[in-house]
């Protein structure tokens, strides 16, 4: 296992300390630019520059149509920030097809022509490099890329690849690897941060996301940002926007701490939005990030350092991640499912469980607004039947949560066993799923969907008739993309008082952020960002 626990002790050095606005990383953003004809590059040179990037990789082959001379003349002479020129052959996952004595020679006209930089293939560098030899313009870098598409190599493969970079000559290092699990990404961060030369670490596909961003920390040379969304030159590249704006990338530092969201999938969350525009909004030094993972025990195993410092638990996660804790709290052990862990000043994991607290009192706050019921000083869930869709985590929670408040409760799954197993640990009906269309013992019920049904891409999808919900009073989904689900939509169109998935996200959010950093929760801020 490859932990990264002493990764950061060769970290600590170089570091631009800096308040609001003072940039503490040194690691550039290069912007791609793929157009097929020169005029379209300018264009998107342009863009970039107003973007925020510091550089521009210049993918001739991505061109229909190359005069060297002229083109590499234009494209130098009119680029608005430094260039580097990439002319990436097929065999190394690119688009040139053609003689490959002519694409080094318009690698080396380009030079010539006052290039920043060029990036070369391990395969060809020696021969490249040994030609160019004397004729190198002071502040002119190569750089040696490797490839592989197929796995993240050992470590100590990946020290042997920088070793055999180094020994073309190159002046700065570039490996780009394939992500199978997220722990992959620990050892190219290995190697950046024990690098004694300038050195390029990136992790391709949605499992390697992370190295992109946390380059910054460990010491990588550059990450790459796309002009837009889809737009790539590598799988699982971020936009330029979400990496300076949602990442606030130039703060992040080597004593920056890591939060992230864990689940699977896990794109689709808004989290990251909501603390680290919270970390900002507070000067807190923090950055927080998507992480897919497969196996949970396994990445807290990885990121075993300090610097990782908490996480936020979602799907298939909230049961496994409690195992992995070394203390939990209590009311998340009788829950059997946490949505949160914070790493102790020791190093010891703490988990405990937020969701049941911001959706119940989502609910609460939705009858007080209309039904008085229940008793007076009590909650207004004291004595309604509670109907629970799902049995997992955020099920398990939220059947807690309302029977704490004196609700009766009912859960209804997909396999009647496990809604039996859970209503015989918590006292209560079981029903399966299919049989919630013809339950209704008495009106007035409230519905709590704790499922993904419903939730992006599949938003015609609802785990109950529409006809059905006439005997239910209110209706929460735990869904929040979108934000008025089918179940809700459907909900409303039938009487019910309906309560969105997002009131619970910020309810859980608020103590989240106040675990991480010790610090009051921004909450005008909070709802502005959901809002937005």
């Amino acid at each position: 296992m490859d932990s990264i626990q002493n990764i950061l002790l060769a970290s600590s050095g170089g570091l631009q300390v800096g308040s609001k606005g003072v940039r503490r990383s040194s690691t550039l953003i290069c912007a791609p630019i793929m157009a097929e004809s020169v005029d379209k590059m300018l264009i998107d040179m342009g863009k970039a520059k107003a973007l925020g990037a510091d550089l521009l990789e210049i993918r001739l082959d991505h061109l229909k149509a190359f005069n060297d001379n002229v083109d590499l003349k234009t494209l130098i002479k009119e680029s608005p920030l430094p260039t580097l020129f990439t002319y990436r052959p097929k065999w190394e996952g690119g688009q040139y097809d053609g003689d490959e004595k002519d694409r080094l020679d318009a690698l080396r006209l380009a030079m010539e022509l006052g290039a920043d930089y060029i990036d070369v293939e391990l395969q060809v560098a020696h021969e490249f490099i040994d030609s160019i030899y004397g004729k190198k313009p002071e502040k002119f870098k190569v750089i040696v890329s490797s490839h592989n598409y197929q796995h993240t190599p050992s470590v100590e493969a990946l020290g042997n690849l920088v070793a055999r970079i180094q020994a073309t000559g190159a002046d700065i290092v570039k490996i780009a690897t394939t992500a199978l699990d997220i722990t992959d990404v620990a050892r190219i961060f290995k190697i950046t941060v024990h690098s004694q030369v300038p050195t390029i670490g990136l992790v391709m596909g949605e499992r390697g996301l992370i190295s992109r961003i946390l380059c910054a920390k460990f010491g990588g040379y550059l990450t790459f940002g796309t002009l837009d969304s889809g737009i790539v030159s590598a799988p699982g590249q971020p936009t330029m926007k979400d990496i300076l704006h949602l990442y606030n990338f130039a703060q992040i530092g080597p004593d920056t701490k890591v939060f992230g969201i864990i689940g699977k999938p896990v794109s689709h969350s808004k989290s990251p939005f909501l603390y680290n525009e919270g970390f900002k909004s507070v000067g807190f030094n923090g950055v927080y990030v998507h992480l897919l993972v497969d196996d949970i025990a396994k990445f807290l195993q990885t990121y075993s350092s300090m610097d990782f410092a908490g996480f936020s638990i979602t799907i298939p996660h909230k049961e496994a991640a409690l195992k992995c804790c070394d203390e939990v709290d209590p009311v998340a052990k009788s829950i059997g499912a946490i949505n949160c862990i914070i790493r102790r000043p020791t190093g010891k994991l703490f988990g405990f469980n937020t969701d049941y607290i911001g959706a119940i009192s989502a609910i609460e706050d939705g009858l007080t607004g209309s039904h008085k019921s229940g008793s007076i000083t009590g909650s207004p869930l004291g004595g309604r039947l509670f109907v629970v869709i799902g049995a997992g985590g955020a099920g398990k929670a939220l059947a807690y949560g309302a029977k704490q408040k004196g609700a009766r409760i009912a859960i209804a799954n997909r396999t009647y066993d496990r809604a039996r197993e859970l209503a015989d640990t918590i006292g209560g009906d079981a029903l399966s799923l299919a049989d919630l269309d013809n339950f209704h013992p008495e009106e007035g019920m409230i519905l709590a969907n704790t499922t993904s049904i419903g939730m992006q891409p599949k938003v015609d999808e609802t785990p109950i008739s529409k006809h059905a919900l006439r005997s239910y009073s209110l209706v929460f989904d735990a869904v929040y993309t979108p934000k008025m689900t089918r179940l809700l939509k459907d909900a409303e169109a039938s009487g019910a008082i309906v309560v969105s998935g997002l009131e619970m996200f910020i309810g859980q959010a608020y103590e989240q952020f106040e675990r991480f950093t010790e610090l009051p929760a921004p909450k005008e801020l909070f709802r502005k960002v959901m809002d937005n």
